[in-house]
């Protein structure tokens, strides 16, 4: 059924996204709707790397397809620009709440200021953002997830697989949303194996210098650890991890994708046998149940948060090496169950 409180444009305001939106120096892609009220539903505008990082921003866009698909509306999704401004992001979230697309979504803590700038002018209409917490608004839903939970098990999986006992953690960039990946896998490894060792490397101090868009960054970092002799490397690092991907399938050690499924991503496809997992959030389902939300006429507000328990966050088990491997499953089962049940308390920085 469709929801009656739409936010209606008229005029001028229903010039095409496309126009709207290169005031502001984004893209789009939009979908047509054949709802002839003219309804306009899920819009998402991407973090750094853009669509096409086989990660983060992806997983967002498969949550657009499946609302799109379900819903039948109309949807839009945005790029980044480089070197833009938080006004920029706020005027690019703006363009699409006028156009009537309900709800707007900025896929990444880096949305913050824009999507509570936006919230405000907009109290009809619902915003989400994804990996922030700090937005207390009647029209917000804050998308966070336990992400070193996920990360736990990955370090149990790592230590587990290293035949060197020295593993890798490379992530994009220095900041508390990273250092959880960090120290989640840290724990998991240290939990399994006190023995092995741990090298860590933080691509830049800041997203505007690529740490989540540079696979030659993650690629050359990812050669250094394996130099120093780790046989499983994680990153956490949006596109750049492609290149950690591609760096531990050069020199035949394993990789730990993560937020998709890494080992199905096509653009991996010829790196795949050397993914080993991937720990995932499931991006996509918390930016569709928020579409289902709103299209229900109940929109989602405030902090909602995915774990292991509510299976939002997890290791993928597409690989046969690493699904086949019983004494590894066993291994993580047992740690997921103890974090479940509050015997293991993972770290978050």
């Amino acid at each position: 059924m469709r929801r009656i409180s739409r936010i209606t444009v008229a005029g001028a305001a229903t010039a095409s996204l496309a126009l709207a939106l290169s005031a502001c120096g984004g893209t789009s892609t939009s979908s047509s709707s054949s709802d002839s009220k003219g309804d306009k539903g899920l819009a998402i505008a991407y973090d750094v790397g853009g669509k096409g990082d086989q990660s983060f921003n992806d997983a967002a866009y498969a949550g657009l397809e499946q609302a799109k698909k379900e819903f039948g509306y109309e949807t839009a999704d945005v790029e980044p620009t480089e070197g833009e401004t938080d006004a920029d992001k706020e005027q690019r979230l703006v363009s699409l709440a006028k156009q009537g697309y309900n709800p707007v979504v900025g896929v990444g803590y880096a949305y913050a200021a824009a999507v509570k700038g936006a919230a405000e002018k907009f109290p009809d209409t619902t915003f989400g953002i994804v990996d922030d917490a700090t937005i207390e608004a009647e029209n917000v839903a804050d998308l966070v997830f336990s992400e070193e939970q996920a990360s736990y098990l990955a370090g149990v999986a790592a230590a587990e697989s290293t035949k060197t006992n020295t593993v890798g953690f490379v992530g994009g960039v220095d900041i508390p949303l990273i250092h959880k990946f960090r120290a989640g896998f840290e724990q998991g490894v240290k939990d399994t194996n006190p023995k092995v060792k741990v090298l860590s490397q933080f691509l830049t101090q800041t997203a505007e210098e690529g740490g989540f868009s540079s696979p030659d960054k993650g690629k050359t970092a990812a050669e250094g650890q394996i130099e120093k002799k780790a046989d499983v490397v994680y990153a956490a690092a949006g596109l750049s991890g492609q290149g950690v991907i591609e760096a531990a399938a050069a020199n035949k050690v394993w990789a730990i994708g993560v937020d998709s499924d890494q080992y199905q991503q096509e653009a991996l496809a010829k790196y795949k046998d050397s993914i080993l997992t991937s720990a995932m959030k499931d991006v996509a389902k918390a930016v569709y149940n928020l579409a289902k939300s709103v299209e229900d006429g109940k929109p989602t507000t405030g902090i909602v948060k995915g774990d292991l328990k509510t299976g939002e966050v997890s290791l993928s088990n597409s690989n046969p090496k690493f699904a086949d491997d019983a004494e590894l499953q066993e291994a993580i089962k047992k740690a997921k169950e103890k974090i479940i049940s509050g015997e293991i308390k993972v770290k978050s920085s």
